[in-house]
């Protein structure tokens, strides 16, 4: 199989075994939500910008961003997925379409590159850091955003053909993401100094999804091997697994973390309009 070295799991699945009608349709749709979510977001965050002072409302214009760069990428994204399998009549199942691109999760890695600074950034123009420099922290999550996606990029280039590869880079992004946490705690922790208890609830309830929804993205990375080589997840399952988990994780970290972040922009624009 050297035609498909460097190529994700998904498409050996599709060579080999192919998919089901279930298997294939379930991804198809599961991604087409993906970037429907994002466009309906676009329309949320523009729709909902004049209820915010505009002390506040750059995460709105980030958010904003971050929904038409996740909508194009997702988009390409779902149209890989159908121009990479072809229905086999004879087989009753989908397998990898020799006339097609290969599938590649790489579309997910740009469009991280491109969002995840911006998703880091937008609690900085919501939040006040009372210790820390507002461009030592932007810098800090800069760096480490774009060298946790940049090494993740790499390692899932080598998910089948060179596994020591894909774990160590995998590792190597790992640290990177827990830079990323420890910062955002320190950024929370400050924020909630000095602002209405709401405001704290915001703050709190914001870096559980955080937590949560950032940790899925390195289970999906491993979802290939999270039963273990050639287990349970190395099928088709794995496959629906892993598409699910990257979508429910960018709804969550992208959709629902830039609405609370606007819930949290309002509670503060209230005070602020009441201090006069």
């Amino acid at each position: 199989m050297q035609q498909l070295e460097h190529s994700n799991f998904e498409n050996y699945i599709g060579l080999t075994e192919g998919y089901s009608e279930v298997a294939y349709q379930f991804t198809s749709h599961i991604l087409t939500l993906g970037y429907a979510v994002m466009l309906a977001g676009l329309l949320y965050f523009i729709l909902t910008i004049k209820n915010v002072d505009k002390k506040y409302r750059m995460s709105n214009i980030l958010s904003a961003v971050v929904m038409v760069s996740a909508f194009l990428l997702l988009y390409a994204q779902a149209n890989n997925w159908s121009n990479s399998f072809s229905f086999d009549l004879s087989k009753g199942r989908y397998f990898l379409n020799p006339e097609g691109d290969l599938f590649n999760n790489g579309y997910r890695y740009l469009n991280w590159l491109i969002d995840v600074p911006m998703l880091l950034f937008q609690i900085l123009f919501v939040v006040s850091l009372t210790k820390s420099k507002f461009s030592s922290i932007r810098n800090q999550f800069w760096f480490s955003g774009a060298m946790m996606i940049i090494t993740g990029y790499i390692g899932q280039f080598n998910e089948v053909t060179n596994t020591t590869a894909f774990f160590v880079w995998g590792a190597i992004s790992t640290i990177f993401f827990f830079h990323i946490l420890y910062l955002m705690h320190k950024v929370i922790k400050e924020g909630k100094e000095g602002i209405p208890k709401k405001g704290q609830r915001i703050l709190s309830q914001i870096w559980v999804l955080f937590l949560v929804s950032w940790f899925l993205y390195p289970g999906a990375y491993l979802m290939p091997y999270l039963a273990g080589f050639d287990g349970y997840f190395y099928s088709e399952s794995g496959v629906m697994a892993r598409q699910l988990t990257y979508t429910i994780a960018d709804v969550s970290s992208k959709v629902i973390y830039g609405v609370m972040l606007g819930n949290l922009a309002i509670v503060l624009s209230k005070k602020r309009k009441a201090l006069g």
